[in-house]
């Protein structure tokens, strides 16, 4: 059969591609739906849903849904959205998490999408391994950073007491610590937070002994004695009143607003170097930042330099590539990068930090030159934590919290915690 094409032929075929491609065009442009999911401040709430506009306005028809919690309440979120198959499209991830997440089929590999839709050739290499799991990239480091301790720097001088240094020691600390606390210059105000039941810390203290958290291969790497040690120290100063008492302490729901020292409770407390400006930005007194104490005076540091958190993208997700298309415009866009400063920490994106070092702040500045001021105080990135390092974590401020309020003495304290993150671990 032989199929004649006429001009009336030609024209009607020609509408019906028009039409269809129109239906089509529209059907895309209402199906550009993002919903995008992140833990942090108001104050990073506010510049990324200025980014967010701004992707919007360059890319017509997409719509984004930006959605935000606090640390603590964030996972339990995620992980019900993701059980009830309704998890979103883009999802911030922590190191802690994303082996756990990409095991269980959450997470979208992103490899795909590597020098097309994602241009991240000038990322530090290690930042983008990072983010791999068992050889498959699941996650975008949106900036570097390492564990800091956020220092009232007023408080302390109020106090006559110097601030600590990089080589400040733990019995240094705890000095300290009582010095501020005795001096009552403010009612109510002690020298440090607790921080036994901060996990970062711990792990610090852990390397800082040739230890770790986890082992390679997904095992708990301290034993009980360590666990007890650590909680003794901070028993001890507790009693010495160098930290405050454990329901002030209590009140710590572990993000920026109510941490001891937002709370002008304590002059010194634990978060991580890129949340330097957001704790500036809910403290009226100027703040400085230092790097985690000694355990001795030859003690080598055990920070790290790691990914402050990544973008990921949800396995359920509607549309992988505009997700991926979402993550690059986030990490790479110069207007963009302008709007987020280095408050996710240090731009990975070579051609991002030249741009913004000559337009940083002071608190960006400062936050910058700690990151790279580390040296000898910081070493190699451990490996990604294992499944259950969540919960670990949890189970370790669970714990401490327990020790604090005289439930379980440190020795205790420690065999439960052991005990605890080892059955944890063993469930995968």
């Amino acid at each position: 059969m032989t199929m004649r094409m006429t001009r009336r032929n030609l024209l009607a075929g020609g509408a019906a591609l028009l039409s269809y491609s129109m239906l089509a065009s529209s059907a895309l442009s209402q199906e550009g739906r993002l919903r995008v999911l992140w833990w942090g401040s108001q104050a990073r709430a506010d510049r990324t849903n200025k980014v967010n506009q701004l992707f919007q306005s360059e890319n017509q028809g997409v719509s984004i849904n930006g959605e935000f919690l606090g640390w603590s309440d964030y996972w339990p979120r995620l992980a019900t959205q993701v059980a009830g198959r309704n998890a979103p499209d883009v999802i911030q991830m922590d190191y802690r998490y994303i082996v756990e997440y990409a095991r269980r089929g959450a997470l979208a590999p992103l490899d795909d999408y590597l020098g097309s839709t994602l241009n991240v050739e000038d990322f530090d290499k290690v930042q983008i391994e990072g983010g791999s799991v068992d050889g498959k990239l699941y996650g975008i480091s949106l900036g570097a950073n390492s564990a800091a301790m956020m220092v009232n720097a007023v408080a302390f001088e109020e106090a006559g007491v110097d601030l600590p240094t990089p080589n400040t020691t733990w019995d240094d600390m705890a000095r300290i610590g009582a010095e501020i606390t005795k001096a009552g210059k403010r009612k109510g105000f002690y020298g440090i937070a607790d921080g036994s039941g901060v996990e970062p810390l711990f792990e610090n203290w852990l390397r800082q002994r040739g230890k770790a958290l986890f082992t390679a291969d997904g095992k708990i790497a301290y034993d009980a004695n360590d666990a007890a040690e650590w909680f003794a120290m901070w028993t001890a100063m507790r009693e010495a009143e160098a930290c405050v008492p454990p329901d002030i302490q209590a009140l710590d729901q572990y993000t920026v607003e109510t941490s001891p020292l937002s709370l002008g409770k304590a002059a010194a407390s634990y978060a991580h170097s890129n949340q330097f400006v957001a704790y500036q930005g809910v403290n009226k007194d100027k703040l400085a930042l230092n790097n985690f104490p000694l355990i001795g005076k030859d003690a080598k540091g055990g920070h790290y330099r790691k990914p402050s958190m990544f973008f990921s993208v949800s396995a359920q997700t509607q549309d992988p590539e505009l997700g991926a298309k979402y993550v690059n415009f986030f990490v790479k866009d110069p207007k963009a990068a302008e709007i987020l400063g280095v408050e996710r920490g240090v731009p990975e994106s070579a051609a991002v930090r030249e741009q913004l070092a000559p337009t940083l702040d002071e608190l960006g500045r400062a936050m910058l030159d700690y990151v790279s001021g580390l040296g000898a105080l910081a070493g190699a990135l451990p490996p990604p934590p294992p499944s259950g390092a969540g919960e670990a974590e949890f189970a370790l401020r669970t714990v401490a919290e327990q020790v604090g309020f005289g439930q379980l003495d440190a020795k205790q304290g420690g065999e439960t915690l052991v005990n605890e993150v080892s059955q944890i671990l063993s469930r995968g």
